[in-house]
């Protein structure tokens, strides 16, 4: 059997910063396994800037952005592997794959990063009704469309959904020379960010309702036109509130789901909420010597953010190869209420953790005016007052070694929001 030291799955954002990492941590025999035709992952569709402000000081596209890592990556030669497809991961560290040259080939790793990214909440998922016409597309789907292959999907588009990708999407549109008509969104509240929701829709004029659905779709080759309709606080359609919009192309912007198949294939334990591994705060899954990091982990706003939490995967991952194992005795359990979701990392070790660790959590609906705490047990570390906190927008938390050294083997360390 091949062995190989770390493999990472993935060649997008999250595989490169973490190879690139890994590789300035001392490892030197790395394989990043991509199944596209090209590295860079979803950022060679995403030509709109914005990408880098953090990572890099200055604003670039997202071709612009791959383009500084995989220039990194080839200046260190680290190898990869293109238009690849890994079909197995076992919780021993073997990842097997195949492509059109090799045939079907098994690696014994001595570390593995997940980095597969994640995907679309499909229209099947969605449940509205009507035939399945031409001209419904998820937004990334038609943004791949646009944008690399040249197509001209519509002329008359309604967007459901108003993540950062629809909302990218209806200012794509309009360039483009189309009318979008409106984005629905099922929330109260937009789940993109604030300044997408600016620059790409009120910008343009184009509206966006709220607690609003897609009620029916018409069309039987291709889609003619679509109800809206009001939803009450249920996320029920309201009977008799439809308005209905003649177009010819409908776009779903309805959500990202984390590409974990291959994680459950290694026996690894799935956070609920996140659809993601759990982690320790040194990126490490359930599986020793799994490491997981990007949108595969949980959904970022930010490649950026991407980017800083799969180098830490990378330098952990180089870590465990040369030798180091950590205590996996001591780690506290993160918990959140108060209308924080969900946390990642899910497990912090103070023992064993670095000067500071940053948790990035979301909320579960728009709040004002609260106060953001950190708890040890019934000790409060923390307490930081928030204007506003939104779901579409990833929040974070910084929590210091030094705080968290007089933890007993029963304590929790508990986020959340106050009034």
């Amino acid at each position: 059997m091949i062995r190989r030291d770390i493999v990472i799955i993935g060649g997008g954002p999250a595989g490169l910063a973490a190879a690139v990492a890994a590789y300035d941590a001392g490892s030197r025999d790395i394989l990043v396994i991509e199944r596209d035709d090209r590295l860079g992952g979803i950022l060679n569709q995403c030509i709109h800037n914005g990408f880098g402000l953090h990572t890099f000081k200055e604003e670039l596209t997202g071709p612009e952005y791959a383009d500084r890592f995989i220039s990194q990556l080839t200046d260190r030669g680290i190898e990869y592997k293109l238009d690849t497809i890994v079909t197995d991961v076992s919780d021993t560290r073997c990842v097997t794959y195949m492509n059109g040259s090799e045939g079907v080939v098994t690696i014994e790793a001595g570390a593995v990063i997940l980095a597969m990214g994640c995907r679309e909440r499909p229209r099947g998922a969605l449940g509205i009704p009507g035939f399945r016409p031409a001209g419904v597309y998820t937004a990334g789907t038609a943004q791949r469309l646009v944008n690399i292959e040249g197509k001209c999907i519509g002329k008359r588009v309604v967007i459901l959904g108003s993540g950062d990708i629809g909302l990218i999407m209806a200012r794509r549109m309009t360039l483009e020379g189309a009318k979008v008509l409106c984005v629905a969104e099922l929330m109260p509240y937009s789940g993109g960010l604030q300044r997408n929701i600016t620059q790409c829709l009120d910008d343009f004029g184009i509206p966006l309702l709220l607690s609003h659905t897609v009620s029916r779709i018409y069309g039987k080759e291709r889609v003619t036109g679509i109800d809206i309709s009001e939803v009450d606080e249920n996320r029920n359609v309201i009977p008799g509130t439809e308005i209905h919009y003649d177009c010819d192309t409908l776009l779903l912007s309805c959500g990202l789901l984390p590409e974990n198949e291959l994680t459950r294939q290694a026996g690894i334990s799935i956070d609920r909420v996140t659809g993601g591994p759990d982690v320790r705060d040194d990126l490490e899954t359930s599986a020793e010597g799994i490491f997981a990091c990007g949108n595969v982990l949980h959904v970022h706003d930010l490649v950026d953010y991407v980017s800083q939490e799969a180098s830490r995967a990378g330098q952990m991952a180089s870590e465990f190869v040369s030798g180091r194992k950590r205590d996996h005795l001591s780690y506290l359990k993160v918990e959140t209420s108060g209308g924080i979701r969900y946390s990642v990392p899910q497990y912090i070790s103070p023992k064993e953790m670095e000067d500071s660790i940053t948790v990035r959590f979301r909320v579960d609906k728009v709040y004002r005016d609260r106060k953001l705490c950190v708890y040890l047990g019934t000790t409060k570390l923390r307490e930081q007052r928030k204007n506003i906190v939104k779901p579409g927008e990833m929040e974070q938390v910084v929590l210091l070694k030094k705080d968290l050294g007089s933890a007993s083997g029963t304590d929790t360390i508990r986020i959340c929001l106050e009034d």
